[in-house]
């Protein structure tokens, strides 16, 4: 899930570029409104892209749930306060 969320995060990105690009190096000569139009979409993608890239997916590991390591969930649950650490 990781790597196709990075693959459409990258093409979400080099659309915008695109955008950008063609807008003032082509689209500019014939016309400026529609430039400025493609620029405006271009400066939405990028946050967009970011929410798609850093959401969590069904399969994905949440910070609070158990990894199935008993250690290590003992650990964690010892640093976030939800157990008492063990007396030696």
């Amino acid at each position: 899930m990781y790597a196709r969320r990075r693959h459409i995060y990258f093409a979400m990105m080099g659309t915008c570029l695109f955008l950008f690009v063609l807008a003032w190096a082509v689209v500019r000569i014939w016309s400026i409104p529609a430039a400025v139009a493609m620029c405006v979409v271009a400066m939405v993608i990028p946050p967009v892209a970011a929410m798609v890239a850093n959401r969590r997916g069904p399969e994905d590991r949440w910070w609070d749930d158990p990894s199935g390591d008993p250690q290590s969930d003992e650990w964690w649950d010892e640093l976030d306060g939800k157990k008492k650490p063990p007396t030696r």
